[in-house]
């Protein structure tokens, strides 16, 4: 077993202390709240910002490695514990840091479905808010799988986003005219599309068990204020995104905001 201070032990592990994950995430929620934590992982200035911090604030060396595998371990908290969120009967436990279930039923059903999810039961996480935070928007986008993999990246990559709006409405073009013109609109636009090899962007849609997940780590977010920020949040992607940015203290304040 390593030692708390950072020595590693006969394994060549390194132990981590609460104070040390509560010091690594301080760092990693305002790098992320900057726009720091892109694509592709994190930018270098971030790792090294972690180092120093968790060394002033606990003594302990750290290195890129060891920061990476524990981006990991959280990666992986957030994707079992948010898709435990979104199915009905499952809460989370603020207080005591856990999943709150609303019976044995309902746990035994959803294990079934789910063995990896097995531990999760009584298993306390500890800084929830902050790890939610950090990983909620990689899942949203489809990179989850990415941020674990490559947490600290060690070169700068810059990331273009595009945000498409998605109409919630379209008018129905009723007459022959506006029918055919809008038909040679497309064969022009499908002749260009086949003269190039770039593959053609997708509109990014977030799937609906996300949406949900975000909102029930909400502290104190009324069922139907809920509600009605999901309805909100399903049909504009730009409102779920700004919401993704925003930190945990602040989601409830800017949602109810919306009515």
């Amino acid at each position: 077993m390593a030692e708390a201070n950072g020595k590693k032990g006969s394994r060549g592990y390194l132990t981590w202390t609460p104070d040390m994950d509560t010091a690594l995430l301080a760092v990693l929620v305002e790098r992320h709240n900057n726009g720091d934590h892109a694509q592709n992982g994190w930018k270098p200035h971030v790792y090294n910002a972690c180092i120093r911090h968790v060394k002033d604030t606990c003594g302990v060396d750290i290195t890129k490695d060891n920061m990476t595998a524990r981006c990991k371990t959280f990666d992986k908290h957030y994707e079992v514990i948010s898709k435990i969120l979104a199915q009905s009967g499952f809460g989370w436990d603020w207080e005591n840091n856990k999943l709150s279930i609303d019976s044995e039923d309902v746990w035994s059903k959803y294990v079934e479905a789910n063995k990896a999810a097995g531990s999760y039961k009584t298993k306390v996480v500890m800084n929830w808010d902050q790890i939610s935070t950090i990983y909620s928007k990689d899942h949203a986008t489809g990179e989850g799988a990415k941020t674990a993999a490559e947490c600290v990246q060690e070169e700068d990559t810059h990331v273009l986003e595009e945000s498409p709006d998605i109409p919630q409405n379209q008018k129905r073009l009723r007459t022959g005219d506006a029918i055919l013109c809008m038909m040679g609109d497309m064969k022009a636009e499908f002749q260009e599309v086949l003269k190039t090899t770039d593959p053609l962007t997708l509109p990014k849609v977030t799937p609906s068990a996300e949406i949900l997940a975000a909102l029930q780590i909400i502290p104190d977010l009324a069922e139907c204020d809920m509600l009605k920020a999901y309805e909100k949040l399903s049909l504009s992607e730009r409102l779920f995104e700004s919401l993704m940015e925003l930190p945990m203290t602040l989601r409830k304040a800017w949602l109810l905001s919306l009515a």
